[in-house]
């Protein structure tokens, strides 16, 4: 009797670089953001169905590739004479990830590029490019480094986007968004108490603002601290807003729009009676998964907060669905997947949801707004319309002190902005946040 025919074993990392190819395609071809893919379909139940160092792995190429693409294509693009094949986009994904690999990641280019063979064999999208894919890596590995000494760190940037931002902020500064955008964050922590002690256990530091700061190695739940609720993770300019309501404990605070929920934490965390509202279900069933892990208390309402109606709080925190351009440098996605068109819809679901939230709002009481948008029309375009339209409500100004003593992050008007290329560090890693703008607002 024959022996049983055996399943012939994967090369080691190839399923990684599998999934990763799918996520690129979900991003550049089906215009799919990179969390949504990881929650639900094809890419999910993969990405789900790897070891935890492939997930991680998987994960960082995708990344790195969306960070450096117009890079990757402008490099990719002088070894192709007739460009990427049009009967097979998968070999753009699959020379995109070989490259980043030659470049950016600790991958020996032999493997780099055998590994991106092998991809395109199995791939019956990609079956007849394994020479081209061979021959253009190769190339890469001779010839890629010297040429990408040479290169603009604005090719990964979308033109409209460095229009917006040099037409915002000046050219240099621009420039220095841009830049820090090529670079992964690092892991930032909002803690409930001695964060000094934290960030010594954690081998990080403590931010002037009070974030502990680490760079992360592995799952964020198995850090020391996780289980125990000692902390949550939360951008270091995220964490800034709930901090201008001020003094809170025992106050009524509405958190509209609240998932992912580091702002509820914060405002429960203070000691105010909070209630947090967003429309998403799965989101909201997250934010009560935290709360309970950190065992902090809130009450959680699933509701359009256009639609929803309560007696008026003391404080309101608005953090309004935006473009998200602050935070491209923690989702590389964004850039390509969002377009200046869309900034229309955007503006006009933010200025009504700051009338709702002034609705919120009783008289003598205070309201913040906040995106994590770079757009000024998304940020002080909002308040200063807001404020022209709405008799009795004024701006009170943020003072450095309130926010770690930081007066860069102060505008004339006395609005809170961050930019990503604050905090430059000699290490890249630990440089950097979020991209924030905040307005303090009281109804009189």
């Amino acid at each position: 009797m024959p022996a049983p025919r055996r399943a012939p074993v994967e090369v080691p990392g190839l399923a990684a670089r599998r999934v990763a190819a799918d996520l690129l395609d979900g991003v550049l071809r089906r215009h799919r953001p990179l969390d949504e893919q990881l929650e639900s379909g094809e890419a999910s139940s993969a990405f789900a169905a790897l070891a935890e160092r492939d997930r991680a792995l998987a994960r960082k190429l995708a990344g790195t590739v969306l960070r450096r693409l117009g890079t990757l294509r402008h490099l990719l693009g002088t070894a192709l004479e007739r460009g990427f094949p049009d009967d097979a986009p998968r070999v753009e994904s699959i020379l995109l990830i070989g490259a980043a690999q030659l470049f950016w990641l600790d991958v020996p280019d032999h493997a780099a590029v055998d590994l991106a063979v092998r991809l395109a064999q199995a791939d019956r999208r990609a079956a007849r490019y394994p020479g081209l894919v061979n021959a253009v890596l190769r190339r890469m590995a001779r010839e890629g480094r010297a040429a990408l000494a040479g290169l603009d760190a604005t090719l990964d940037t979308p033109a409209w986007l460095m229009t917006r931002w040099t037409r915002a902020y000046g050219k240099a500064t621009a420039r220095a968004i841009a830049t820090v955008h090529g670079e992964e964050p690092p892991l930032d922590l909002t803690v409930k108490h001695d964060p000094e002690g934290w960030a010594v256990r954690m081998r990080g530091r403590v931010a002037a603002t009070g974030t502990v700061r680490l760079i992360a190695h592995g799952p964020v739940s198995l850090l020391p601290g996780y289980a125990e609720g000692a902390w949550w993770v939360q951008d270091a300019a995220a964490a800034l807003p709930a901090r201008l309501l001020g003094e809170i404990a025992g106050r009524r605070v509405a958190d509209l729009c609240a998932a992912p929920g580091g702002k509820t934490a914060q405002l429960a965390a203070a000691g105010a009676r909070v209630t947090a509202v967003d429309r998403s279900p799965a989101r909201l069933a997250r934010v009560r998964e935290n709360l309970a892990r950190l065992d902090l208390t809130a009450e959680t309402v699933t509701a359009d907060a256009l639609e929803w109606q309560a007696e008026p709080f003391d404080a309101v925190l608005l953090d309004a669905p935006c473009s998200s351009t602050g935070t491209i440098r923690r989702h590389p996605d964004i850039p390509w997947l969002k377009r200046e068109a869309d900034l229309a819809a955007m503006t006009s679901l933010q200025a009504r949801l700051l009338d709702t939230a002034v609705a919120l709002t009783r008289p003598g009481g205070t309201l913040v707004y906040c995106t994590c948008s770079l757009e000024p029309e998304e940020c002080e375009a909002q308040v200063s319309a807001l404020l022209a339209r709405t008799p009795g409500l004024v701006r009170r100004p943020v003072a450095p002190e309130e926010i770690g003593s930081q007066a860069a992050f102060v505008t004339a008007a006395g609005n809170l902005r961050t930019l990503p290329c604050h905090w430059p560090d000699p290490d890249p890693r630990m440089a950097g946040l979020d991209g924030f703008y905040a307005a303090r607002l009281e109804r009189a």
